[in-house]
């Protein structure tokens, strides 16, 4: 791979990443197989219809995609969603979106690190989780260290893994199917066990609560609108194309999933035995093929979660560039690698703070769920700041078709926001909230 040539100016980014380079970033980010571990709760809160919750979800996404596609056009520069609410809303509101976007991008890469952390020391016992964790972030920063498209590439090869598992269980349910049948009604997994009435229309958005947050990751797409060849277009492009397929290969595996999960795995018994629902996927695996398909998708889902954070963590750089190119952040962070094109103190400064959490988590026996209970937040109020940023946006200029496509659908996608905030759990609500004051104090110091 040739390196590009150096520039000359700091605080620029090199134009090199393809169409396919954008989506295998937001794939990584996201996960092919994400379904695997909410499975078993998507499916005792919604009765079953865990390939329709995905529908819904795949669906109430798609407002936030369409909003990164209006407002990557309009400021293709990296930041993401700091840049958008600067645009859209000013100084001050950009701040406080780069603010909760920076815990959403920082944290989630350290809960990916974890999990691969822990899915190699079950792997491989005698080497403790910590230790697996803190590899995998040393290894992954150093491939974003190297460039851009060096650790695209290596991502390619690495999702190219990721969705030959994923077939290679879709092939195999497809063989059990066909040879035993289904476990129950072919269409149980789109109307619930019970049927489709009412009280399943909320028992379905209940899960959609927790679907939605399967798809986090493809907007990191959006944060590298300066290094994309094709320009803000293509960005657009890949944002949509990346939350559509993701959306196809969760309601894929929840279809199949919800048709062979055995008895003890059914809605009725995850419900009443939350204890359960974590493996609810691995067992179902289990009964339908063996221990074998089991192991194969652990693995890959332990490789799998470290090039998740990879994709995070060049993100969370990206953020922490661009914030300190407008001097919201120390100045240095902005600084541009002349070689490999990387804003090499940024990705540094996000892998320090990951490694600190992950580890961290990774040494007590509840940091798993501190650590999960409160990534989230931040993307979901940064999101909700991305809509009211293309209202702003959209009134102020006049756009055509304000209405409907500028106004409705944004406004929309905030209602989607909120209501997934509402649901969150309190202690995610209140770091968020400590979050926000903390951010708030920094701007009033900065004069904002």
């Amino acid at each position: 791979m040739a390196t590009p040539p150096p520039f000359a100016d700091e605080g620029t980014l090199h134009r090199t990443l393809t169409f396919r380079d954008l989506v295998v970033y937001g794939l990584l980010f996201i996960a092919p197989m994400a379904p695997v571990g909410v499975f078993g709760t998507l499916s005792a809160k919604s009765h079953g219809a865990v390939a329709l919750v995905y529908v819904v979800a795949t669906v109430a996404m798609a407002f936030t995609a369409h909003s990164y596609a209006v407002m990557v056009r309009v400021a293709p520069q990296a930041g993401s969603v700091y840049t958008y609410a600067r645009v859209g809303l000013g100084e001050g509101p950009g701040f406080i979106a780069g603010w909760m976007a920076m815990l959403d991008y920082l944290l989630v890469p350290a809960v990916a690190y974890l999990f691969s952390g822990i899915a190699m020391h079950a792997l491989v016992p005698s080497v403790p989780s910590w230790v697996w964790t803190a590899i995998a972030v040393v290894v992954t920063t150093a491939l974003n260290l190297w460039g851009v498209r060096a650790a695209a590439a290596v991502g390619f090869v690495v999702l190219a893994m990721e969705l030959a598992v994923l077939a290679v269980f879709v092939v195999t349910a497809a063989i059990a199917l066909a040879q035993d049948g289904p476990r129950r009604g072919w269409l149980t997994p789109l109307t619930g066990e019970g049927g489709f009435d009412a009280g399943a229309v909320g028992a379905v958005l209940s899960a959609v609560s927790v679907a939605v947050l399967s798809y986090l990751g493809f907007d990191a797409i959006a944060s590298f609108a300066e290094e994309a060849a094709g320009g803000s277009p293509k960005v657009a492009r890949a944002v949509i194309t990346c939350l559509v397929v993701a959306g196809a290969l969760f309601v894929l595996q929840g279809y199949l999933a919800a048709l062979l999960a055995p008895a003890p795995v059914s809605p009725a018994e995850l419900a009443a035995r939350p204890a359960r629902q974590g493996a609810a996927f691995y067992a179902t695996v289990d009964a339908a093929t063996g221990l074998w398909l089991h192991h194969l998708v652990a693995a890959s889902k332990a490789v799998g979660a470290a090039f998740a954070a990879l994709a995070g963590q060049a993100a969370a750089g990206r953020l922490l560039f661009a914030m300190a190119r407008d001097r919201r952040l120390p100045g240095r962070l902005a600084e541009v690698d002349r070689g490999s094109g990387v804003p090499r103190l940024a990705v540094l400064g996000a892998a320090s703070v990951t490694l600190l959490a992950a580890v961290w988590a990774a040494l007590r026996a509840d940091g798993l769920d501190r650590l999960v209970s409160v990534v989230d937040v931040g993307a979901l109020v940064a999101f909700g700041l991305l809509h009211v940023s293309v209202i702003g946006w959209s009134v102020r200029r006049r756009a055509e078709r304000v209405l409907v496509r500028r106004v409705v659908v944004p406004l929309l996608g905030l209602v989607v926001v909120i209501a997934v905030i509402a649901t969150a759990a309190t202690a995610a609500q209140v770091v968020g909230a400590v979050w926000r004051g903390v951010g708030l104090l920094v701007l009033a110091c900065q004069g904002v």
